[in-house]
């Protein structure tokens, strides 16, 4: 059953210039994602994806290993999650390495955690999910979302405006954090979310998607709060 973490880390990051390795509470982001999955034991190998020396030489100082650079060709910006994967995968699988179940971790998810792994594998283990990934539910009903058009408020879907917000199914999106997965099956169907995909439930407040600096201080923002509170616990 062995399990290896692919941890993402492009070089170029337009809005947010070296976003994986900038200086998230004293440590570059990406270590948080590095130790949690080093610290969860899940993994027989915790590599990192990425065409940079610089991004490969922080990694390797807290622990991954990067075996090779990321290509040209999954280095640009049409190149998706789903591509990375499947190229470090075949390398692994050219060298003669044959995992049975992988992880792919991004490089600005501070709040991964050990245990979150931990969770994920044993939902994988045990059931016949495909993939395992974290996800929280939206704060507001997004059935009553409103859409402007030509000026003017509308509901998007006028059938629920009149419903109670208990009465309506709760809506989760995706926390951009990792998915875990079973590796035959992703090279079966090339997609990251399998046929069977289960969740592992997070609360918004680990939960920060970072495209900008309004993003990065909101992330530290509720990373020292979820640290105070865990100090007291």
């Amino acid at each position: 059953m062995a399990s290896i973490a692919i941890i993402t880390a492009r070089g170029g990051s337009k809005r947010l210039p070296k976003k994986n390795i900038k200086d998230f509470c004293g440590k570059p982001i990406i270590a948080y994602s590095i130790i949690a999955a080093l610290e969860s034991q899940c993994f027989d190998e915790v590599m990192v994806s990425t065409d940079s020396e610089e991004i490969a030489g922080i990694a390797k100082q807290y622990g991954a290993k990067v075996p090779f650079l990321r290509s040209e060709k999954t280095s640009n910006d049409f190149a998706t999650t789903a591509d990375v994967v499947l190229e470090v995968l075949n390398k692994y699988i050219r060298g003669g390495y044959v995992y049975e179940y992988a992880c792919c971790i991004y490089p600005t998810a501070p709040f991964v955690t050990d245990a979150k792994l931990k969770a994920a594998q044993e939902i994988l283990l045990k059931g016949d999910a495909d993939t395992v990934m974290p996800v929280t539910a939206f704060s507001f009903p997004p059935q009553r979302g409103l859409v402007v058009r030509d000026g003017e408020i509308t509901p998007m879907y006028p059938e629920y405006m009149l419903k109670r917000s208990q009465d309506l199914p709760r809506v989760y999106h995706d926390c951009g954090q990792f998915y875990y997965f079973k590796v035959d099956r992703f090279l079966e169907n090339k997609n990251i979310m399998g046929r069977h995909t289960v969740p592992v439930f997070v609360d918004e407040m680990e939960v920060q998607d970072i495209d900008n600096e309004t993003d990065w201080r909101l992330a530290e923002l509720k990373f020292k709060i979820m640290e105070a509170i865990n100090d007291k616990e």
